[in-house]
């Protein structure tokens, strides 16, 4: 269970109850906390990028977001719900090191009801189709939903829309708080999973796979539908054997919830790869650009890739692994 070692609010954060109540917790809990009057956050020790990646990683940050446009969120979704940003876990391939750069921290925010009331704007100038939102675009929110509750806001909120449709992917395995919750189908609570070699190796901080299925297997019994994203597939020697046995005890554990897969193969950045290894200047993350495919990709950079036989031989892999359990429409893609 994560507990930060400090936690940074902002003052208009205590114009809410909800900021004035994590006050009195913090405080109660004796976590060092300090008051900022918004915008640029400070107080995060450290000088290396080493220093305030781990520094940062045990900040959480407590705010009000300020009314905007939300961002799309293709293909996962039509738009991000941004109820929190940053994730706890310290995974040395994660494309969050890349995108919030010197700001690993954690935010919840304060104000979530009037997010969820501009998400109701976005439904309604879609309607009659449905409007689906996307939880952790930018964030794994579940390891502080005990702070702030961003997800079950939501999660009841959309159980109670027509139209408007919730999901959010995460690493951690902390769902107990969920499984009374009201959804009437309409939240997706999807599981990141690895081998256990991946996981032991490069994923840090967080919940091991068979635990991650677990909670997996209970919110499927409360009713949610469930999904996997596979990722990022390493190709090591032995992964064959490895990936199968992860599928074999996703299919006895899961076969008569019919999850969904995504199945992601390991890519990088050149600029990726520079802050992975400013970060964790030991990795052994393989991110050798001679044995990789450039590729560009939708927004115009380029990465790293596997080379299109490799890819070949991922997808008839996982296809006919997955396909001893679950049906194959159930797999979104495998790239």
């Amino acid at each position: 269970m994560f507990k930060p070692q400090r936690v940074i609010i902002e003052e208009k954060a205590l114009d809410y109850e909800g900021g004035k109540l994590l006050l009195e917790k913090f405080e109660r809990e004796n976590i060092d906390v300090k008051m900022i009057k918004g915008g640029r956050v400070s107080g995060i020790p450290g000088k290396t990028d080493q220093e305030m990646f781990f520094y940062g990683k045990n900040t959480l940050v407590v705010g009000v977001r300020k009314e905007s446009d939300f961002q799309t969120c293709k293909p996962s979704a039509h738009y991000m719900l941004p109820i929190v940003s940053g994730c706890v876990g310290m995974c040395e391939y994660c494309y969050l090191n890349t995108q919030l750069g010197k700001r690993p921290y954690s935010k919840v925010y304060v104000n979530v009801e009037e997010i969820l009331e501009r998400a109701d704007k976005y439904i309604e100038e879609r309607k009659p189709h449905i409007t689906i939102f996307e939880g952790a675009a930018t964030s794994d929110p579940l390891p502080v939903e005990r702070y702030g509750h961003g997800l079950s806001l939501a999660i009841k909120h959309f159980g109670r829309s027509e139209l408007g449709y919730f999901r959010f992917v995460t690493k951690f395995d902390e769902v107990d708080p969920l499984l009374g919750l009201e959804h009437n189908g309409h939240t997706t609570i999807r599981f990141t999973l690895n081998t256990d070699r991946v996981i032991k190796e490069y994923e840090h901080k967080v919940p091991v796979a068979t635990e991650r299925i677990e909670a997996s297997f209970k919110v499927s019994e409360s009713g949610y539908p469930i999904g996997f994203i596979i990722a990022p597939v390493f190709l090591y020697d032995g992964w064959r054997s490895d990936y199968s046995n992860l599928i074999t005890i996703l299919g006895e554990k899961l076969r008569d919830s019919q999850p969904t897969f995504e199945v992601i193969t390991h890519r990088f950045t050149k600029r990726a790869k520079d802050q992975i290894l400013n970060t964790f200047p030991q990795t052994e993350l393989p991110m050798n650009e001679e044995v990789r495919k450039f590729k560009y990709g939708q927004f115009g950079y380029g990465k790293y890739v596997y080379k299109d036989e490799d890819i070949d031989e991922v997808k008839i892999f996982f296809k006919e692994n997955l396909g001893k359990y679950f049906k194959q429409e159930n797999i979104r893609y495998i790239i």
